[in-house]
């Protein structure tokens, strides 16, 4: 196995990306993360990153309002998320990951469109070896 060090974002991403936008119901978003079996989605407005809802915020979603009010991601999504690139170290990206206490890091191109996703499901998939690399 590769040391950790050496290798990049783009080996360990998730590119099965499930997106909202801001002006999304919070109902219909929790469709979206159960639906698809994930922990978060990606709050996109025209192509370009704005937030990032994981299942965490639908813990202050019940708690403050009723869920099924006509409630939009917006209000609960975390913006302007801290992003990583395909070619950042995975060691960094653990490490901010570790220092934050995020579960999720969208990883976006030049441009600020999400094309990836690394969790630390998939951490812990590199680790344990029982997840193939991304070529």
């Amino acid at each position: 196995m590769d040391e950790i060090d050496d290798v990049f974002v783009a080996r360990l991403m998730t590119t099965d990306l499930h997106t909202v936008t801001p002006d999304t119901l919070v109902v219909d978003a929790a469709g979206v993360l159960l639906d698809n079996d994930i922990s978060s989605a990606l709050v996109v407005e025209d192509g370009h990153l704005v937030g990032i809802l994981t299942t965490t915020d639908f813990v202050e979603i019940v708690a403050k309002s009723q869920p099924k009010a006509e409630t939009t991601v917006e209000r609960y999504m975390t913006a302007d998320p801290i992003t990583t690139g395909a070619q950042d170290d995975v060691a960094a990206v653990a490490a901010t990951m570790v220092e934050h206490g995020f579960h999720h890091v969208p990883v976006v191109d030049d441009e600020g469109t999400p094309i990836g996703i690394v969790t630390t499901s998939d951490l812990a998939a590199y680790v344990s070896g029982t997840e193939p690399l991304t070529p």
